[in-house]
């Protein structure tokens, strides 16, 4: 386990020595190498509040991931996509593979096809505005009619962003075509929704198996009173619908085949919100495995070992905004340190240039290796 470093850094170079520098020539001359392979689990999940990194994590990691020849899938449920600037390409909403010399994958779900489809693909239980307002219920949801079947359910459904996100990775659970799916979370209230989803899903799916088996009863009982023969339309397999769930929720709590990493900056509203964030990964039961601290003011060699090019760091000896902000940033850590003590914490550095497209995306893979 990594502990997060709150040392001052001794040597730091003036950023001003940089100004000059001829980007064409940074770009012919760096040549940091990805790491081939990531230490990780079957699922990777990058959450946190917005604006801290998470696409950045995620796209570093699938690409290290797929490095190696392991058929990786980066897939992001963020309604406000940006995994395609990130990766410089263009990312259509289903898995297409967008590397030749690599086995990954790329998606970026699109919210309002999946309230087209329903939330288990056509002919499942429907979501607010699809097709299907009574889920496919058959003769129950035309008998009882929605303003019924809706209290039974426990009020609305989560939002259409959630639910898609939730049948995606139902999906992904059988694709063969995947050995890792890394996951581009939504910031921090979107991605508690989806993960509640499940226990919405199970809790729904339980009413309406009692409600089925009583009005089955029901109807038995005046067919046989009035002599009406032939069965009523079927809705959908809710047996398999709740198998499905129960094996999504294994698989989230299931330490050996999933980490949810926490990505937060070195702030204290960031460290605070990323604490909430924690327990309530804690109440669900999955494991949080790794803290990534992003944008931290320090050395990048300090860190890893990446071309010269990208070692510029801020001048804390003649900057005072530098200096205030590494003030910020070392309370920041300490309580960090304290509050996820036993956690693998990776630390990455901020970057005098944006991180888009693989060179930059190379060095942030070299920082989380």
């Amino acid at each position: 386990m990594s502990e997060i470093d709150v040392e001052p850094v001794e040597e730091v170079e003036d950023a001003a020595d940089t100004t000059d520098r001829d980007p064409d020539a940074v770009d012919a001359e760096a040549t940091t190498d990805l790491p081939a392979g990531v230490d990780a689990p079957e699922y990777v999940l990058y959450g946190g509040k917005g604006g801290v990194g998470k696409t950045t994590m995620a796209a570093a990691t699938a690409l290290s991931s797929a490095a190696d020849g392991t058929a990786t899938l980066v897939v992001s449920t963020d309604p406000a996509h940006s995994l395609s600037d990130t990766l410089d390409t263009d990312i259509p909403a289903t898995p297409t593979r967008i590397r030749e010399d690599s086995p990954l994958w790329a998606a970026e779900i699109d919210p309002e096809a999946a309230m087209e489809e329903g939330l288990f693909g056509e002919g499942g239980i429907g979501v607010e505005g699809g097709e299907a307002p009574l889920g496919g219920l058959g003769e129950l949801g035309e008998t009882l009619g929605e303003d019924a079947v809706d209290p039974l359910m426990g009020g609305s459904m989560p939002g259409a962003d959630e639910a898609a996100a939730m049948r995606q990775l139902l999906e992904y659970l059988d694709d063969p075509r995947f050995e890792r799916v890394v996951i581009d979370t939504a910031p921090t209230g979107h991605t508690l929704r989806l993960l509640e989803l499940p226990e919405v899903l199970d809790s729904m799916v339980g009413r309406l198996l009692a409600m089925r088996e009583k009005f089955s009863g029901m109807m038995e009982g005046f067919k046989g009173m009035f002599g009406v023969g032939g069965d009523g339309a079927e809705g959908p397999d809710l047996d398999e619908l709740r198998d499905r769930i129960e094996r999504l929720r294994a698989v989230l709590q299931d330490p050996d085949r999933t980490d949810f990493r926490v990505v937060m900056v070195p702030e204290e509203m960031s460290v605070v919100e990323s604490e909430r964030l924690v327990q309530r990964l804690d109440e669900f039961e999955i494991p949080v495995g790794t803290i990534v601290v992003n944008r931290v003011m320090e050395d990048l060699a300090d860190v890893t070992d990446v071309d010269p090019e990208w070692v510029v760091s801020p001048n804390l000896d003649d900057c005072e905004f530098c200096q205030r902000r590494w003030d910020v940033q070392q309370r920041a850590l300490r309580r960090a340190t304290e509050l996820f003590r036993g956690r693998d914490v990776k630390r990455v550095p901020l970057l005098a240039d944006e991180v888009r497209g693989e060179r930059a995306l190379r060095v942030v893979a070299a920082c989380l290796a």
